[in-house]
């Protein structure tokens, strides 16, 4: 059973927020859950060094994030013979769930992988849910349907796999086929979703779900991430009131961001009561112009800016409470 009071609407109406913001700040806010997705699937070490790409260095850098205060990671593995581009083996993201829970016995599992992307002139990479049946605790679920153009870097020696600059129209897509599908595993495998969110209108995906009965009491909270991105939504601070006050019932609302305007949204975020993500899938940068040496550097700059604003920072066991999640998952 989840607990309301770390619902996103109890903070909502601007009147209720009022009342206990004039009166304590942040100090009693829900913890901010601080999650770090430590490499994405989209750049690599072309674009920063120090970006984990093979299963040794994610483990590692799983830890260090854990370890700086991160209660939920968030994973994408890479191909084996060309870590320039995610993989859709199963059995690489049941490996690397298994070496993370042996370094960090509390940390909350999150794979990328279900929602879908269609990319290349139609071929749909990754599959849809290649990572669920690896059994991570949460997988995210992208309910979007956009298009845009991404550079992807050439990879120089030492590196390899794309010798040269590529432009590559990426595709987002969320058919009825498609989410029934990933429901269907989700189930199957007791992975609980984190829905990903990039504008506003993806929001009434997550009610027509619970309107059809597809998302239920068992679901909830419902986990909602906003993901503010240039390329596909406007990163301002009325985007972010608007989501927050637009985000169907039974929801908990986390909050990532990308590009120069990263750090004032996760700030604005945490004030408003919302959890937050950093990592290098959504900036490889500390600040303006220099590189992170790491994913725990990221999330050691979002628990400073926590503490400044006196926002207690959720422990794993926290987290777990606020996202409805049992005990730790011990079997992958």
């Amino acid at each position: 059973m989840y607990n309301r009071k770390y619902l996103t609407e109890n903070v909502a109406n601007p009147r209720t927020y009022c009342e206990q913001f004039m009166r304590y700040g942040l100090t009693k806010m829900p913890p901010v859950i601080i999650g770090c997705a430590i490499a994405g699937g989209n750049q690599g070490k072309e674009s920063n060094p120090n970006l984990p790409e093979l299963i040794d260095e994610q483990v590692q850098q799983a830890y260090d994030a854990w370890n700086a205060g991160a209660s939920m990671v968030h994973v994408h593995c890479r191909c084996q013979n060309n870590p320039g581009k995610m993989t859709d083996d199963t059995e690489l993201y049941r490996e690397v769930n298994r070496r993370i829970r042996e370094k960090c016995p509390d940390l909350i599992i999150n794979n990328t992988g279900a929602g879908g992307w269609t990319a290349n002139g139609g071929e749909k990479y990754p599959p849809l849910g290649c990572c669920i049946p690896a059994r991570p605790e949460i997988c995210s679920v992208d309910i979007t349907n956009y298009t845009f153009h991404i550079m992807r870097k050439a990879r120089q020696e030492p590196l390899y796999g794309r010798d040269h600059d590529v432009m590559e129209e990426v595709v987002y897509s969320c058919t009825n086929e498609d989410m029934d599908y990933v429901f269907e595993q989700l189930r199957r495998y007791h992975v609980k979703p984190e829905f990903e969110a990039f504008d506003i209108g993806d929001l009434l995906y997550i009610d027509q779900f619970v309107k059809e009965g597809k998302l239920t009491e068992e679901d909830c909270p419902i986990s909602v991430q906003m993901c503010f991105t240039p390329l596909m939504t406007y990163q301002s601070p009325d985007m972010l009131l608007t989501a927050i006050r637009m985000l169907p019932k039974n929801c908990v609302m986390n909050v990532l961001a990308s590009g120069s305007c990263q750090y004032p949204l996760l700030t604005m975020a945490m004030i408003l009561g919302c959890n937050v993500r950093v990592g290098m899938e959504d900036g490889y940068y500390i600040r303006r112009g220099q590189l992170v040496d790491s994913n725990a550097q990221l999330v050691e700059k979002m628990v400073r800016l926590a503490g400044e604003l006196e926002r207690p920072v959720a422990s794993c066991a926290q987290a777990r409470e606020i996202l409805g999640l049992g005990e730790p998952r011990k079997e992958f």
